[in-house]
Parts: C-alpha cells; structure tokens; sequence
C-alpha cells in the first residue's frame, strides 16, 4: 500500500510516499481503507520532533512512528476477533492519537477507541478532520470549567481547534470574544462569536475588557501577557507548552500562589467510543461543522506540510488518500 513515511525527523522534505506493507487486523481491532486524512499542528510537531521533548515519547535518535496523521475517514475492510461493533463496508471515520498511521491507505484501530460510523451525508473529506480539533477544544472548555453566561475570550479562532471552539462555547451559552485576522471576522460571527477582535489592527492583550476563561488556541501568546485579562479568579488556558515548555508547570504552580490560573488540557476519555458518538451527533446536526481550508492527494503531502507550517490555514487542511468518483458516495 502506499504511505507518507518518514525515517528521521526534520522538515517536511523528510516525508515521502512510498509502498509498505499492509497492516493486518489483530484481536479487538479493525482495518480501515482509508479515503481521507487530514495534516495538522500535531503530524508538524512530531515529524520535526518540535519541541524536543515529542523525542523522549517518540524516539531519541530516529522516530520509531514512521506514518504519521491521527484523523481518518475511510471503511472497514476487515475485522479482527472479537469485534462486534463494526462490520465489513461501514463507512467510519476516528483519531489516532497514540498510533497514528493514517496517512497511508489503510490504517487498524482499535475498536472500542475513538471510532465511529460515519455521520449521514458527510463526505469522507467532511468526516475526517471533525476529530482532532474538537477533541481539543472540548478537552480545553471542561478543564476550564466554562459556564453559559460567562464570558471567553479565544485567541487564534479560525484554527482547526479555535473554530470548534468557538462552535462548542456558542452551544453552551457562554459570551464569545474571538481573535482574528481583518478577512475573517464575518467567517467567526458566523461561528457564533459575540465580539471579535481584528489582531492586524490592535493587539488583544490590550484589551479593556478582562474574561473569565483566555483560551490560546494557536499556542502564539502566554500567561504572562494574557494575565491582565483575567477576571480576580480567571482562567489561562493553551492548545500548547507555552515559551521554555511553562504551561504545564504554571499549571501546578499558579493555583498556589494567586486566583488567577493557568489549566493545561490533557484530552483523556474513560469511554472514546460514547465521546465519538456524541461527536457524530454533532456533525450530522449540524451543531458542530469543522473548517477546511484546502484539500491536497496523498503524492502532494509534503505541499500540505509546507502550507500548515506556514502558520495562515484557516482551519483543517484534508489529505485525500482515494478519491471519491464522480458521482460516487459517500
């Protein structure tokens, strides 16, 4: 099968399509013919083993995952022993976060893990990159414990996990500032923010307002600079370590020393399955649709890298592993 491979890590120029062997579905797992995938901040921090510390979980020297992307939408070639749930020809669509490998043609997850039929009348490309930054944005708005009426602040909103979200926090009734660049401000109202910032004309940080929760969706600003914003009991929360790696560190140390706090999300399910079908609920009512910015096939994943990379995507960037014919569903 073919498959984006990389043996080393560094730039994108490192990944190359290549044929690899097939993988075979062992007990309790399902194979997957993958028909999109998608490249996001994720499959870019661990293909350039950025920050350093992706090496001590991932491989000091050489990556010991060589296929990367973690979203998938695609069917079900075959089942392992034991897997009742899905059956051969269910369209599914799923994240990998732990194994990864989706960007190949097939793919096996296991099958009580973050897997779920298809929502109705998505595509594949629709399907795929639902997964990731929802997971996020959820992780990010319980760990912060956001209540309707209180009011949020998010920076980097038209993002893969700042568009959802703004999506998920407009659900739940909280009040919506959202930052932006001037050519999208309509595009995050639309998402359901209630006041945006442009941050071409004016530096958020000097806002005059201050906020329950500053949700960092891009990883571009700090604690320190967003402190001024937050409430007496406020909440600073990132998608990333943060300058030197202090997130996690702020995390245990600020609720010690003052009101103000930073919570670093960690995404953990004690059932991904229930949390997957939830999330199809979602998409198939349209209360959650993600972004997609532009669609590349898997021979031109290294374009897709260099675009992601270059930090104006405005949204999910899909990888298309098998097109779809024309004509052709789903």
């Amino acid at each position: 099968m073919k498959a984006a491979v990389r043996t080393r890590y560094g730039p994108p120029e490192v990944v190359r399509v290549a044929e690899v062997s097939k993988p075979a579905p062992g007990d309790g797992e399902v194979l997957v013919k993958v028909h999109a995938t998608t490249v996001n901040r994720t499959d870019c921090g661990l293909r350039a083993a950025k920050p350093f510390i992706y090496r001590f979980f991932t491989g000091l020297r050489r990556p010991r995952l060589t296929v990367l992307g973690n979203e998938f939408a695609g069917q079900v070639e075959a089942v392992g022993g034991g897997v009742t749930a899905f059956a051969v020809g269910d369209d599914v669509f799923g994240w990998s976060p732990n194994r990864f490998g989706a960007h190949a043609e097939y793919v096996t997850v296991p099958a009580h893990g973050s897997l779920a039929t298809m929502p109705a009348k998505l595509t594949y490309e629709q399907a795929a990159p639902g997964t990731e930054g929802w997971h996020y944005a959820r992780s990010a708005i319980t760990t912060a414990g956001v209540q309707p009426g209180q009011d949020v602040l998010v920076n980097g909103a038209t993002g893969a996990i700042g568009s959802a979200t703004v999506q998920l926090l407009a659900s739940i009734g909280a009040k919506i500032t959202a930052v932006c660049a001037t050519a999208h401000l309509e595009l995050v109202r639309d998402l359901g923010a209630d006041r945006v910032i442009d941050y071409t004309a004016e530096d958020f940080t000097r806002d005059g307002r201050t906020y329950d929760v500053v949700f960092d969706a891009v990883g571009k600003s700090s604690f320190g600079r967003c402190r001024r914003l937050l409430r007496p009991r406020g909440t600073y929360v990132s998608s990333d370590l943060g300058p030197l790696s202090q997130n996690p560190v702020l995390a245990l140390v600020t609720p010690l020393l003052g009101r103000r706090r930073v919570r670093f999300p960690i995404p953990t399910q004690r059932d991904p399955a229930a949390v997957m079908r939830h999330l199809r609920d979602l998409l198939e009512s349209g209360a959650f649709t993600p972004l997609i910015d532009r669609r590349y096939p898997l021979d031109q994943i290294v374009e897709a890298y260099r675009y992601v990379e270059a930090g104006q995507k405005l949204g999910n960037v899909v990888i298309t592993v098998i097109p779809r014919p024309p004509g052709g569903s789903p």
